[in-house]
């Protein structure tokens, strides 16, 4: 284990003991994170469902099928931490809103934890900024389907995609373009970097 291998996991250890918003979240702290010194795809989302809560993994629901299919990675490739890492922007599940849908991410979470994490990971190339929480937090304020749609301008080292809930299959049926271009180009690109 190198000296950025240990660093890293203390810092895990400490963020997985974190209580700092517990008075806000309805099933209390359960940090996610999925990362490694190693990892060479970060994929920086908005924050764990219930499902993901519940089972601990990132994603292990349907949106994180549809992630998968996107990325045309088997679910044992996405779940390899030395090659792709899982790095919510609000690491705890932060309960449901009146009208339907996740609370956004806590905000005191991305920067208590955020850069002390990615401080030790530096093998990453490529970050995917998934949904609206991401995108904001890297890029400043902006419209998902542009993002999306000029992916290209935020290459080489982030590439914008919308959240993958069971709302973006109504979206990607008024976006033909982003089965046209966007998915094989980051299928591509995800190859690309996992294997060399």
């Amino acid at each position: 284990m190198t000296d950025q291998d240990t660093a890293l996991a203390q810092v895990v250890r400490e963020v997985q003991a974190c209580t700092v918003c517990a008075p806000f979240l309805p099933l209390g702290p359960k940090p996610l994170i999925h990362v490694s010194t190693t990892a060479r795809i970060l994929i920086a989302s908005q924050a764990p469902g219930t499902k993901a809560h519940l089972s601990g993994k990132s994603f292990y629901d349907p949106s994180g099928n549809r992630l998968r299919t996107w990325l045309d990675l088997s679910e044992e490739q996405f779940y390899d931490t030395s090659q792709v890492a899982i790095l919510p922007m609000g690491l705890c599940y932060p309960g449901r809103l009146p009208k339907g849908g996740d609370k956004p991410p806590r905000p005191e979470c991305a920067p208590l934890w955020r850069e002390r994490v990615l401080s030790h990971m530096p093998g990453i190339r490529l970050v995917l900024l998934v949904g609206s929480y991401s995108q904001e937090h890297t890029l400043g304020r902006g419209s998902v389907t542009q993002r999306v749609r000029h992916f290209r301008d935020y290459l080489p080292k982030y590439f914008p995609l919308p959240h993958p809930s069971w709302r973006t299959g109504v979206w990607e049926r008024r976006a033909p373009w982003f089965q046209d271009d966007v998915i094989p180009t980051l299928r591509t690109l995800v190859r690309e970097i996992l294997t060399s």
